[in-house]
C-alpha cells in the first residue's frame, strides 16, 4: 500500500478500535495527569493527533475489519477515553519498519517530556538494542544524549529486582542507583546499603560515602587485621562514641581518624562525648586524688558487703 494518501491527512478514527502501542516504554500513567489532560480535552478537544498505524483484521465470519494500532499518544488517548470522546484526530502511517518506528517514537515522545521512570526508561533502551542491534552510540544519537547517558541507564538493569522495584515506585532515586552499583559484586553490603538508603532516608552523597568507604574497609580489610592495635583502637573509639570509627594509616608514621555521622545532631553529640573525655581526664591528673566512683560512702559501703555475699569462699560444692 502506498504511504501517501496517509501521509500528511488527518483522520477522525474511532477510539475504540485503536490498540495500544507493543512498544510502549511507560509502564505507569499518573492519574491525576491524565484527568487534568482530560478537562482540557473536554475544553479545547484534541489539539495534537495522535500517530497510528493501520491493520486488516479477517474477520471469523467473513470480510475485513479495520483496528489501528498506536505508534505515539497513548496519553492523549487514555485521557480522550476519560473525556467521553468517541473519536480522536490521527496521523496514519504505513510502509516498512512500523515496528522499529512504534518504538523509537514512544521512546523519544516520552524522553522529550523528561518524566519516564528510570527502569521504564532503560527497558526501552535495552529494547532498541536487542530488536533492532542498536549500538549505544547509536540509540544516543537518536535521543540527543550522550553515550554514557545510554550505558549508565542500562546498567540500572544489573541491579537485584527488589532495589529496581524501589526505583520504579520512587522509594530511591536514579542518583542512588550509583552507590549500589559500586557494589555490584558485594550483594550483601549492597543489600545492606539499599536498606540504609530508604530506612535513614540517606541522600545521595551520603549514600556514596557510605559506598566508597565498605569499598575502603574491604581493600583494607586484610591490613588491620595485620595490626591488632588499630583493630582494638577502632573498637574502643566506636563504643565511646557511639559510632563508626575507621583508622587509616600514612606509611609507617602518623594516619587519620575518620568518624561517621550523618546530621548534625549526630556531630553535636560526638563533640560533646569527645570534650566532655577531655575534660575529664585534665580534672584527674590535676587533682590526683579526685575519683571517677562519684558513689556515697554509704552507697560504696552497701556495694561491698553486696560483694562479699558473692565471694566464691562463700560457697561449697
Amino acid at each position: 500500500m502506498s504511504e501517501a494518501p496517509y501521509s500528511s491527512s488527518i483522520f477522525l478514527i474511532d477510539a475504540d478500535k485503536v490498540q495500544p502501542n507493543p512498544f510502549q516504554p511507560r509502564k505507569e500513567f499518573d492519574e491525576k495527569a491524565l484527568a487534568s489532560l482530560a478537562d482540557s480535552i473536554r475544553q479545547y478537544g484534541v489539539l495534537q493527533p495522535l500517530v497510528v498505524t493501520r491493520i486488516e483484521v479477517e474477520k471469523p465470519g467473513g470480510g475485513i475489519a479495520v483496528e489501528y494500532e498506536l505508534i505515539a499518544g497513548e496519553r492523549r488517548l487514555r485521557a480522550s477515553k476519560l473525556a467521553g470522546l468517541h473519536q480522536v484526530p490521527a496521523l496514519i502511517r504505513t510502509g516498512e519498519h512500523l515496528d522499529k518506528m512504534k518504538l523509537e517514537l514512544a521512546i523519544i515522545e516520552n524522553l522529550q517530556r523528561e518524566d519516564l521512570n528510570p527502569v521504564d526508561r532503560a527497558e526501552a533502551f535495552k529494547k532498541l538494542i536487542e530488536a533492532f542491534a542498536y549500538k549505544h552510540t547509536e540509540v544516543a544519537k537518536k535521543i540527543g544524549k550522550s553515550r554514557e547517558y545510554v550505558s549508565n541507564t542500562l546498567r540500572i538493569l544489573m541491579l537485584p529486582s527488589e532495589i529496581i522495584e524501589s526505583l520504579r515506585t520512587g522509594e530511591i532515586t536514579e542518583g542512588h542507583t550509583r552507590p549500589l552499583l559500586m557494589l555490584i559484586d558485594r550483594k550483601d553490603e549492597q543489600a545492606a546499603l539499599h536498606k540504609d538508603i530508604m530506612l535513614r532516608r540517606l541522600s545521595v552523597r551520603e549514600s556514596e560515602k557510605l559506598a566508597r568507604r565498605i569499598a575502603v574497609e574491604r581493600v583494607r580489610k586484610w591490613e588491620t587485621m595485620a595490626d591488632p592495635d588499630i583493630m582494638e583502637a577502632e573498637e574502643e573509639l566506636a563504643m565511646k562514641l557511639g559510632t563508626k570509627v575507621l583508622i587509616e594509616r600514612k606509611g609507617t608514621e602518623g594516619g587519620k581518624i575518620v568518624i561517621d555521622f550523618f546530621t548534625n545532631e549526630d556531630l553535636r553529640g560526638i563533640l560533646e562525648k569527645v570534650v566532655a573525655a577531655k575534660a575529664g581526664e585534665i580534672v584527674t591528673k590535676n587533682n590526683p586524688e579526685v575519683s571517677s566512683d562519684d558513689r556515697s560512702k554509704e552507697e560504696k559501703r552497701e556495694d561491698e558487703d553486696q560483694s562479699e555475699l558473692y565471694s566464691v569462699s562463700n560457697f561449697t560444692i
